[in-house]
């Protein structure tokens, strides 16, 4: 099966997709990719590649298209915007130039926030006559009011409108959770709609070391619970740095949140303003090491804001966690938290109450390492029974195959 990948993030920009796309070749499936330059999450197009211009590499077994993007730069609205609209330009203005005599069966479209960003893979579906499938990660409208980026109604309303017209004309429509079934069928009209969990990741042949920045951290001192990812605007910090602060360094628990992001210069001069010694902040490092980091954690810390979309979702950080086999501290609603409590591999409390996090990580902190390893082994064992790369691979081609019947019915 001939497959388009459509992203705007892609590697070596460390996303969930990447893993996909091998998993999709080892399938027997041809795979390309269409995506924009890396810029992300530094907001600098990384070495390698420019601004401006198309251009094509080979990696691991699949080609890779890149057109032309804004960098998001050093932050702030305006250049977030710009970069989004702008891979949305070039892949409907350049994606049909750069993609020109080439056939494919399917259109695959990861539908990371934005959302609009499927609407090159239209273009792109009227030409090259293909079936399209969206793979939603986010549900917009609802994530921009969650994040707090658009308030108005009006342009929120304005956004459901777009997003409508997208989902109705894809073939079928994939989620990455339970949740999202009933507000995406509400909006989809008569495209289908079905569950496909993200996968976990695959095997590495070697994971690699500690770099010394992780590893001269005082281990051997405390209880340390790690946080690994996307510092941003989603995932409450300010909930976490106040529970640090109300369990206090007298309490033995070092707080490790790796990793850079949209609120990585507020953490750091929150961290220094609160006198919180205890919260470190190594910063970002390599995805291929974070094996090493998560076997010298005592727990893992994955957190969001409060809201009914964020409360559909299953962080991917959840499956790398539980792959771990190291027990998860949760502070968030809905679906992740679900996941947690049926695997039995932690303890969770409700997103952004401070109170209730600290309370969690005392009680994990009292638990003895026999009960926490039993934990952390649940969550493996659950994550081979619903996270499996090469099974959910699998069932991705069914849905390939599926949406292209359903096409060729039309």
């Amino acid at each position: 099966m001939r497959v388009l990948l459509l992203s705007q993030h892609f590697w070596p920009e460390s996303f969930r997709i990447n893993e996909v796309a091998q998993s999709l070749v080892e399938q027997g499936c041809e795979v390309t990719v269409l995506t924009g330059k890396p810029n992300y999450p530094e907001g600098a197009i990384y070495p390698g590649y420019r601004v401006g211009g198309v251009q094509t590499e080979r990696h691991e077994g699949y080609e890779i298209v890149r057109v032309p993007l804004c960098p998001r730069g050093a932050g702030g609205a305006r250049r977030l915007v710009l970069n989004y609209l702008s891979f949305i330009f070039s892949t409907v203005l350049m994606g049909p130039w750069a993609l020109r005599g080439r056939r494919f069966d399917v259109i695959f479209v990861y539908g990371t926030s934005p959302i609009l960003q499927a609407i090159g893979a239209i273009v792109l579906k009227w030409i090259k006559r293909a079936a399209l499938v969206t793979w939603v990660q986010d549900q917009w409208p609802q994530s921009l009011e969650v994040t707090g980026f658009v308030r108005n109604r009006r342009a929120l309303a304005a956004v459901a409108v777009v997003v409508r017209w997208i989902y109705r004309r894809c073939d079928l429509l994939l989620v990455q959770s339970q949740a999202f079934l009933a507000p995406v069928r509400a909006m989809a009209g008569h495209t289908p709609v079905a569950v496909h969990l993200n996968p976990g990741d695959r095997e590495q042949p070697a994971a690699a070391p500690l770099p010394a920045a992780l590893a001269e951290l005082p281990w051997g001192e405390g209880f340390h619970i790690v946080f690994a990812g996307n510092l941003g605007t989603a995932q409450a910090l300010d909930c976490v740095l106040e529970a640090a602060e109300r369990l206090g360094a007298d309490a033995g628990v070092r707080w490790v949140l790796v990793g850079s992001g949209a609120r990585s210069s507020w953490l750091q001069a929150q961290v220094r303003e609160r006198r919180l010694d205890h919260v470190l902040l190594p910063g970002r490092f390599d995805p291929a090491c974070m094996p090493a980091l998560f076997e010298r954690a005592d727990a893992l810390l994955v957190s969001l804001n409060r809201g009914e979309a964020l409360a559909q979702t299953v962080p991917s950080k959840i499956q790398a966690y539980l792959a771990a086999g190291r027990p998860v501290v949760a502070s968030l609603d809905g679906e992740g938290a679900r996941v947690l409590a049926e695997a039995g591999a932690g303890v969770s409390a409700p997103a952004e109450d401070a109170a209730a996090l600290a309370e969690a990580v005392r009680a994990l902190q009292q638990r003895s390492p026999a009960e926490r390893a039993a934990m952390g082994e649940a969550g493996r064992r659950y994550y081979r029974a619903h996270f499996d790369p090469a099974q959910l691979a699998q069932d991705l081609v069914g849905h390939f195959e599926h949406a292209c019947a359903l096409r060729r019915g039309k």
